[in-house]
């Protein structure tokens, strides 16, 4: 791992590469969960009425921008979750195969969820 040079022993760092794009997506997901989250209540707040009924709901999603702003956050919250499952998977699982094949089921489970978020938000349209 270690090489010397003219100067001393030079470090090989692997992996490193990860660890700022990762921090960085994940605080930018988490951002936009935030909005949405803030948006959501705004319209909890100037509801004039305590109960929201299924009328009301369908019409707010119903919407394009908050039908946009609603799969950002999955899409958001699926890459989120992606992170972080895949750094347990790496930290836990120690056989190739088993992690290879952990990865591509989380995968496939999140790509189901984003689509069937889209089916559920573009079935009002």
């Amino acid at each position: 791992m270690a090489k010397l040079n003219g100067i001393g022993v030079k470090r090989t760092v692997v992996g490193a590469h990860y660890g700022f794009k990762d921090w960085l997506i994940q605080r930018i997901t988490a951002v936009i969960m935030v909005i949405f989250t803030l948006v959501l209540l705004v319209g909890f707040f100037i509801n004039p009425h305590n109960d929201v009924l299924y009328v009301q709901w369908s019409s707010l999603f119903s919407h394009p921008v908050m039908q946009i702003l609603t799969f950002l956050t999955f899409a958001s919250l699926c890459f989120h979750a992606w992170i972080g499952i895949r750094d347990i998977w790496m930290d836990y699982v120690k056989p190739v195969s088993i992690r290879l094949t952990l990865h591509i089921l989380t995968i496939l489970w999140l790509l189901g969820c984003i689509a069937y978020s889209a089916k559920i938000l573009w079935r009002f349209a």
